[in-house]
């Protein structure tokens, strides 16, 4: 999108336009949306309990792939749109299914068990991500985040092996530890405290708060979780299945890892996405930022969103993060279809071509766009 372009879009306009859709949607939300939730939620769960029904006969990459798809979905079909509130408003909604109750204290390895705690998720990527995206300080800037491999003097196809390698353990190398920066940060704030120092090995340290709570809080209880109590229940049909079970979990971690970095990564990456230098000044430049900073994938039907957690919708996402998802598939038209009237760039393109994209930006052979690049 050139200068040009960019500066000529009515953003008074398109804000009406957008708050018009989001009114619609928000009168249109009922009980369908929340049994949209419940089948998600069966889908994740039929994947997870066939996946270790039949890993304990044999490691193998079928049973890792459902185990992997179940983790995803709990992440992305069910924990997601729940902690950004999306059912907390709806009448007669099991309360465990809001963001108040959800994965909080004990429920939280029943509800949603990952590297991740709750609140550290919440903080890094409903607030800081949504609310700064694109800019230096958005926690997932992948240009910003991997300057250190863009600035490097290593070759190209080392850089690339360092990403391939990189998607296959990101959530606890690096999602994991700047949830917990993030959260300490945010104490420091809220208490009037000079910001503390955060280093990279500083979180992995029992000596910083930081990486204190790394460890108390998701090293050591998802790791005894799923790779010594989940396989141990299978130790009444003996010590292979066993090391059958935790052999597939591990090559499960490591897919549902792929996986999700497949899907996420590209969803804010790519020389035609754009970053911003400054925070934005009123609600129409936001939702325009929302628009150019973010990437949408084939879309359309249940099985395909499964697929991808519908971060497939990740434009109308960031537009409305507090709908249901069933709703982001009524609506994905619309916006589409606004986009054109306002002459704004909709992305929307296969996941692989996005991920290829996202690649180039990562290892510093593209750069992302900017308000004042032509």
């Amino acid at each position: 999108m050139s200068l040009n372009s960019y500066q000529s879009v009515d953003r008074e306009q398109l804000a009406k336009d957008i708050s018009q859709i989001h009114k619609q949607a928000l009168a249109d939300i009922g009980p369908a949306d929340f049994d949209h939730l419940k089948k998600v939620e069966r889908w994740g769960k039929v994947c997870s309990l066939i996946g270790y029904a039949t890993a304990w006969i044999f490691p193998n990459p079928i049973s890792a792939l459902l185990i992997s798809q179940g983790s995803f979905s709990r992440w992305t079909g069910v924990g997601h749109p729940i902690v950004h509130k999306a059912f907390d408003k709806m009448q007669d909604v099991d309360k465990n299914y809001t963001s108040k109750k959800f994965a909080k204290g004990w429920r939280r390895f029943l509800d949603w068990p990952d590297w991740m705690t709750p609140a550290g998720w919440h903080h890094e990527h409903d607030l800081l991500h949504h609310y700064n995206l694109g800019e230096e300080t958005d926690p997932n800037n992948a240009q910003h985040n991997m300057e250190w491999l863009r600035q490097s003097k290593l070759p190209m196809w080392q850089r690339y092996a360092i990403v391939a390698f990189f998607s296959g353990i990101w959530k606890i190398i690096y999602y994991t530890p700047r949830t917990h920066k993030e959260l300490v940060l945010n104490a420091a704030r809220l208490q009037g405290k000079p910001r503390p120092e955060t280093t990279r090995i500083g979180a992995w340290s029992l000596f910083t708060p930081q990486g204190k709570a790394l460890w108390l809080q998701s090293v050591l209880p998802y790791t005894a979780y799923r790779f010594v109590l989940l396989p141990l229940l299978f130790l009444p049909l003996g010590s292979f299945a066993v090391v059958s079970v935790l052999i597939n979990s591990l090559l499960a971690e490591i897919l549902t890892n792929m996986h999700s970095f497949l899907v996420m990564i590209p969803n804010h990456a790519g020389d035609d996405v754009m970053m911003f230098d400054e925070k934005s000044h009123s609600k129409g430049e936001f939702y325009l930022r929302q628009i150019l900073g973010s990437v949408n994938y084939p879309t359309g039907s249940n099985f395909n969103d499964f697929f991808y957690g519908w971060l497939n919708y990740q434009i109308e996402h960031h537009l409305w993060p507090d709908l249901p998802l069933s709703q982001y598939q009524k609506l994905q038209p619309q916006v589409k279809a606004l986009c054109e009237k306002h002459n704004i760039p909709y992305c929307q393109e296969s996941v692989f071509k996005r991920m290829l994209k996202a690649a180039d930006i990562m290892v510093g052979k593209t750069s992302m766009l900017k308000p004042a690049v032509v």
